[in-house]
């Protein structure tokens, strides 16, 4: 093959997985069930359970019905069937992803999974609230984080003092 022929075939890959994209969906959803098959069947069931329905029912039905409809997705789109644009949707196809807020968003959620524990859930929520306003593109710097802040803050009070689902308080333990 030539340099052009290789250039060309490679488009040509790409140009078919760009019309066929929805095949990742396929592969989240067979992937997705398989692993509540593989919880479901190797789930410790106790011995005296009585009746026809147990604790493995409802995940096994589930996990099937994700395989099932992986597998009817992926012939839908093999056959050239492509999902619709709802109607209210204002995305440009045509545009490339914006990475940088992804990534933004992505990092600032994995820095609340770290910093949760050390530094409490009022600390942690505020810097989860802010930073997804940054990467959302709110660029108010006084404001934000005083707002980011005080919902950080009610959400800990709701949460833990009048639901009762206890969230780690960090250096406000025992404050609030």
């Amino acid at each position: 093959m030539t340099l052009t022929e290789n250039r060309e075939a490679a488009t040509d890959r790409r140009s078919w997985l760009r019309d066929h994209s929805e095949l990742g969906v396929c592969v989240l959803l067979l992937a997705l069930g398989v692993l509540v098959l593989t919880d479901a069947l190797t789930m410790d069931v106790d011995i005296a359970q009585r009746g026809p329905v147990g604790p493995r029912t409802v995940p096994v039905v589930v996990g099937v019905g994700l395989l099932v409809v992986s597998a009817l997705l992926a012939v839908d789109v093999l056959r050239g069937g492509r999902g619709e644009a709802e109607s209210g949707e204002d995305v440009d196809l045509s545009e490339p992803a914006d990475w940088r807020t992804v990534l933004l968003l992505a990092g600032v959620f994995l820095a609340t999974a770290v910093l949760i524990e050390p530094l409490g859930f009022p600390v942690a929520g505020a810097l989860l609230f802010w930073g997804a306003a940054y990467a959302l593109g709110s660029r108010h710097l006084q404001r934000d984080p005083l707002i980011a802040a005080g919902l950080s803050l009610l959400t800990y009070v709701v949460f833990d003092n009048l639901l009762g689902v206890p969230l780690p308080g960090g250096p406000l333990m025992g404050v609030l």
